[in-house]
């Protein structure tokens, strides 16, 4: 599972205070189903045009092992990703929102755009969310992951008390 950031994992605003200092925002929902991805066995990656820090460290914290930040051509870092995997690229999804997706899009088994994507990706996808990106698109492609292989019943029953 390959995930943009920017528009995907976050709105896609940048708040940029005088002295510099970023800030974006991620829903937590999004973030517990990248932990029950991890958890159940996918290898995670997200893959940004962007070289921040908030994101290294919201990435560390969520235990997604596959981070690549600053990179204006996605392709060569995807393919390079499946190589060291010893996965084919049918293997892979993406999840994107915007034109630098395309190419990596193009490749995968699942190309999955969020709500509130740009025509070019929406009309590029597989399937699309229900939910904008940032607000809760992550966490419907993970169930959707998740459900798929049979294994969301699982995850969900990890957070139920004991009858």
């Amino acid at each position: 599972m390959v995930f943009d950031v920017d528009g995907v994992l976050t709105d896609g605003r940048l708040f940029l205070s005088d002295q510099g200092n970023e800030s974006v925002c991620f829903d937590v929902k999004d973030g517990l189903g990248l932990v029950m991805l991890r958890d159940s066995g996918l290898e995670l990656a997200v893959v940004s045009g962007r070289k921040s820090s908030v994101v290294a460290d919201r990435m560390e914290e969520l235990g997604v092992k596959h981070v690549y930040l600053g990179c204006i051509d996605k392709l060569p870092v995807f393919l390079s990703l499946l190589e060291r995997l010893g996965l084919s690229s049918a293997q892979a999804a993406y999840v994107g929102d915007d034109l630098p997706d395309l190419p990596v899009m193009g490749r995968v088994g699942l190309a999955v755009a969020v709500a509130d994507a740009v025509e070019r990706v929406t009309a590029a996808a597989h399937w699309q969310t229900t939910a904008l990106g940032g607000r809760g698109a992550v966490r419907e492609v993970c169930e959707l992951i998740l459900s798929a292989q049979g294994r969301l019943e699982t995850q969900i029953a990890r957070f139920l008390l004991p009858h």
